[in-house]
């Protein structure tokens, strides 16, 4: 059951590695921070069950693996830590670093990076070259094997003391922000981190005491087998707490990347049919694998949207404005009526009042295109989003682009012979006057 436990909090601090990893690479100390804690702390779990423990132990080391737990465990925290403390990095930087959490959080941070490495040789020295590392085989945890020796306290007081230094001050970082964190989901997320990190904190504290009184002397079975059961409880839910309190906040971010994803989507087939032909107005022009197939479609939309080191909002952003100056430039090479009569084609044709305006938007970019090498002229009337935002040019885009993709080749062919009416019924009544006169 504890194997089965480690398993599935290591794959989901796991998966929170392998999903951050792009803003990693890409990001700041505070995203790369984050990816640390998420993978060290995902292989020390690993180190907990019986496969990570037979995975050193042909290293011919006894109890390596609880060594690398412990040494992953204060990198993780280290990690941590730094994450925590560069959300104020530009206060310190700016020197707005009045409040008392800021001010900590600095002097910490500071030290946080050598204290942790002298942790970690501190403790592998002990390990290495103080603990009795013959192996035991009745005593199945590395408190029981090593029970009686001085080095044990030692040992687990320096780990012990760092964790719970270092969970203690982001237990006080986080809770510090609570009450001015704005939205709800970040005001949970910060208050079930904070009361995890506070679990944790007794959970090392019991972990201190234990270690100290069974170094001195060696403890019944029963009361081993109870200590091991009340902190392997807090341990779990300290992990608990604290993971679903980083999902709170990151699952709000991800329903909104996912909704910018989405609209994205939505107007990339008008994106593309314009930077096709106004290829000199987008900073990426758009992908042309296998052209005029459907898989080819599949590839070039999942390219254009899901591939490069634009962020989905940026993105969305840039698509929004080289759409609007698109419009723009195809507005110099129409007929200043086009979309006059776009909009009674529409009407014309059955739509309702409150999609006509969608639909004569999208028939007139469409028919606009094969105008796109006309000689340029003087801006066409066209009715665009007149929003003082992109977010309000974003809504009216993307219901043309929703009508866009409905707009029939029979429909542009129609209007665009409509241009041709005027001038060929004037030759037709010149003709009939000339025979007329004959």
């Amino acid at each position: 059951m504890t194997d089965a436990i480690s398993y599935v909090i290591a794959a989901i601090l796991l998966l929170q590695a392998v999903w951050r990893g792009p803003a990693a690479l890409r990001g700041r100390i505070r995203e790369r921070s984050l990816w640390g804690t998420m993978t060290a702390m995902s292989l020390a779990w690993l180190m907990r069950t019986n496969s990570g423990k037979r995975l050193v132990s042909d290293l011919g080391v006894h109890d390596l693996a609880t060594l690398l737990k412990h040494l992953l465990c204060v990198i993780a925290l280290a990690s941590l830590f730094r994450y925590v403390t560069a959300v104020d990095a530009a206060e310190i930087r700016t020197g707005n670093a009045g409040a008392r959490r800021v001010r900590v959080g600095a002097a910490a941070h500071r030290y946080a990076v050598f204290t942790a490495a002298a942790v970690s040789t501190a403790m592998a020295t002990v390990f290495l070259a103080w603990l009795d590392r013959t192996e035991v085989p009745t005593a199945p945890q590395f408190l029981d094997r090593h029970s009686g020796e001085p080095a044990l306290a030692v040992y687990m007081g320096l780990f012990y003391a760092f964790s719970g230094t270092v969970i203690g001050l982001c237990a006080y970082q986080w809770g510090s922000r609570i009450r001015s964190a704005r939205g709800r989901a970040l005001r949970t997320g910060l208050g079930l981190m904070t009361a995890g990190m506070i679990i944790g904190v007794a959970y090392a504290a019991i972990r201190i005491v234990y270690s100290v009184l069974a170094a001195v002397r060696p403890v019944s079975t029963a009361h081993a087998a109870l200590q091991e059961t009340v902190t392997d409880i807090l341990l779990y839910c300290s992990f608990l707490f604290w993971g679903i309190g980083v999902l709170v906040p990151a699952a709000r971010a991800a329903r909104s990347r996912f909704a910018t994803v989405r609209k994205t989507v939505r107007l990339h087939p008008l994106w593309r049919d314009l930077a096709m032909v106004n290829p000199d107005l987008v900073a990426v022009p758009p992908s042309r694998l296998l052209p005029h197939s459907r898989v080819g479609t599949v590839l070039n939309t999942a390219r254009d949207v899901f591939f490069g080191s634009m962020s989905s909002e940026l993105r969305l952003g840039r698509y929004v404005t080289e759409i609007l100056d698109s419009i723009l430039e195809l507005r110099r090479r129409v007929p200043d009526d086009l979309y006059d009569r776009a909009l009674a084609a529409v009407t014309h044709g059955g739509a309702s009042e409150g999609t006509a305006e969608a639909r004569a938007r999208a028939l007139w970019i469409k028919a606009a295109l094969f105008s796109a090498h006309d000689p340029a002229g003087r801006p066409a009337g066209f009715p665009t989003g007149g929003g003082d935002s992109l977010m309000a040019e974003e809504a009216w885009l993307l219901r043309a682009a929703a009508a866009y993709a409905h707009i029939s080749p029979h429909q542009v062919v129609s209007l665009l012979a409509e241009e041709h009416a005027p001038a060929r019924r004037e030759d037709e009544d010149r003709h009939h006057t000339h025979v007329m006169e004959d």
